[in-house]
């Protein structure tokens, strides 16, 4: 399972013109705001089977050894149009690739997802605004390759999963990734295969831990295969798409 810890990575980027800052199980970062001169571009490794890879736009080094579940800080990039690709760490032999225009003032994810034959890259236009007044913005990304269609629960305290209905049914594994609003408030996030008609005894395929989140913030949920099991199950990546500059938690 990947490291919570934040590891500074100490890869400087001269296109770039920044150091990428690694996250694990759960994103460190946290946007306030916006430069509207540059571009911001994190990465996420959502490929099991892969090994370490490096991140490359165009022949400028912006990590090296990423690995599976990592998701980095967002990077200052130059706006403009790059090819972004993941080599097998140590080689300039790309897996995947691909080509990208970068805008002023926008944040980025690069995603690299399934098994290394069939490796995937595609950059995803991350929300970089506050959410409408009283709600949050979640956006829930299913990279898990073999448990199947999941529902989504999001319980909010004082309430119980088999009281509340899912926020999403039938995710699929490489679903096309939207944003949705819910109420300000504290959670607690489970996934159950889907179809599964929820009772006080169900067993939940995930359970999360109890998260405030800020008025105003956006989310992005990685849903990833959890490799220490026999039975396919999964596990969740959290990243900080944005965060008021006066928001509390």
């Amino acid at each position: 399972m990947p490291s919570q810890r934040c590891v500074l990575s100490r890869v400087i980027i001269g296109l770039l013109g920044a150091a990428a800052a690694i996250t694990g199980l759960s994103g460190c970062q946290a946007v306030s705001s916006t430069n509207t001169n540059v571009s911001q571009l994190r990465i996420i490794d959502a490929t099991p089977d892969a090994g370490g890879i490096d991140i490359y736009a165009g022949s400028t080094v912006l990590t090296y050894n990423l690995g599976y579940g990592t998701i980095t800080s967002y990077i200052p990039v130059n706006p403009g149009t790059y090819t972004l690709a993941a080599d097998a760490t140590g080689t300039r032999s790309a897996l995947a690739s691909v080509r990208a225009s970068l805008l002023n003032g926008k944040q980025y994810t690069l995603l690299f997802s399934s098994v290394a034959a069939s490796l995937q890259a595609q950059v995803l236009l991350d929300q970089s605004q506050p959410a409408p007044t009283g709600q949050i913005a979640l956006r829930f990304l299913d990279e898990a390759i073999y448990p199947g269609a999941l529902d989504v629960y999001l319980v909010p305290t004082g309430s119980t999963l088999d009281k509340v209905n899912p926020i999403l049914t039938g995710l699929n594994f490489g679903n096309t990734p939207t944003y949705l609003n819910v109420p300000t408030g504290t959670y607690t996030l489970y996934i159950v295969s889907a179809g599964t008609v929820v009772a006080t005894t169900t067993v939940p395929m995930y359970t999360g831990a109890s998260t405030t989140y800020p008025a105003g913030s956006a989310r992005t949920f990685v849903l990833l295969d959890q490799q220490i099991l026999t039975t396919p199950s999964v596990q969740v990546v959290m990243a900080n798409d944005y965060d008021s500059a006066t928001a509390t938690q």
